[in-house]
């Protein structure tokens, strides 16, 4: 059965929602019950089929939603969208990734016809017919990266590898996590994740930069990061604060399972074949604490993380204000039972 695409918000009257077919996938992130730091790279292959691992790019129920709110995002704001001009061809390597992923796995609704440079583009979903010369960005709508992630679930920033670091010189952001590609856009590996906690101490980035240096093509890997919202609200970005900061002083007792949300990004890398940069998608998933109360697992190891999460860790993902009202609201479903390994349901 091929995918129905749902026309939801996020924002306003927010209303985004799960199918149960969309819960059951959701890329739960806790593989025991109590908080653990840890980087969890994975080869990124293809998984389960019907899992958010099953093709490296993926394509889901909110498709449309999520790219009607892009553009406006990117309406209100076009430096959300940024790219140094000595990553053109990294963006060219990233049309090609995209295109093809999509065309390959979801062709039911994408396809891609390529004559040597020249390529025909369809995405049905969003009524796009394109012809294009590759590598002429005279012949599209947008520079590169801009066209084909105006079509893609998820944020993409594109890294220069020089002088033995990574440097973010592009990207296209708009469903960040409390994060500034305007800030960071120029920045290298180490300053981009300079206000981590407990991490650089650990050298956990010290790790994780040798490892992504030597990423070879054809190899791509894949981590899953986790935080909270308040609202199902993509758009949380340092930006827009005045828009949603507010939003962490009204939860309550009363109202935690339909505003508090786990949002969980689905971080994967590749090595590009023309530039040799990497591309580090950020792809965002929401759920909130009345779905995740339907999985019995999830319910009681969701509440055990967050009553062992370190206070450095809670107030960097900023979970203070209501982070207890919904650890108390998570207990009445913690019956105390063992729970499965692995992070799928039971």
């Amino acid at each position: 059965m091929g995918l129905i695409f749902k026309n939801e918000t996020y924002r306003d009257d927010f209303t985004f929602s799960n199918s149960r077919e969309a819960v059951w996938r959701f890329p739960f992130p806790f593989h025991e019950d109590k908080y653990m730091y840890v980087v969890n790279i994975e080869p990124h292959v293809p998984g389960p089929k019907g899992t958010v691992y099953e093709f490296p790019i993926d394509i889901d129920e909110h498709y449309v939603s999520d790219m009607r709110d892009r553009a406006l995002v990117l309406q209100e704001d076009p430096l959300r969208c940024q790219s140094l001009p000595h990553m053109i061809t990294a963006e060219w390597d990233l049309v090609e990734l995209l295109m093809t992923s999509m065309a390959n796995d979801f062709p039911e609704h994408f396809t891609l016809s390529r004559d040597g440079d020249n390529w025909h583009w369809i995405n049905r979903p969003m009524g796009i017919d394109q012809t294009f010369v590759f590598g002429d960005i005279s012949t599209l709508p947008y520079r590169p990266m801009e066209y084909i992630t105006r079509q893609c679930q998820g944020d993409f920033c594109l890294l220069d590898q020089r002088d033995g670091n990574l440097w973010m010189d592009a990207g296209i952001v708009t469903s960040q996590a409390d994060w500034s590609l305007d800030f960071d856009v120029g920045m290298n590996f180490m300053e981009w994740h300079a206000p981590v906690p407990l991490a650089h101490e650990r050298g956990v980035f010290d790790r994780a930069l040798k490892f992504l240096l030597n990423l070879q093509q054809g190899r791509p890997v894949r981590r899953l990061n986790w935080t909270m919202t308040i609202n199902p609200r993509l758009d949380t970005s340092p930006e827009n604060y005045h828009k949603w900061g507010t939003d962490r002083t009204t939860v309550t007792p009363q109202n935690v399972g339909e505003k508090v949300h786990l949002r969980v990004e689905m971080q994967g890398l590749w090595r590009l074949p023309r530039s040799n940069a990497i591309v580090f998608s950020i792809r965002a998933y929401l759920i909130n604490m009345n779905d995740i109360a339907t999985i019995p697992k999830w319910r009681r190891r969701l509440h055990r993380v967050l009553k062992t999460l370190p206070p450095e860790i809670g107030g960097y993902k900023g979970l203070t204000r209501y982070q207890q009202t919904t650890i108390d609201w998570l207990s009445k479903f913690d019956d105390g039972a063992a729970t499965s390994p692995g992070c799928g349901p039971e």
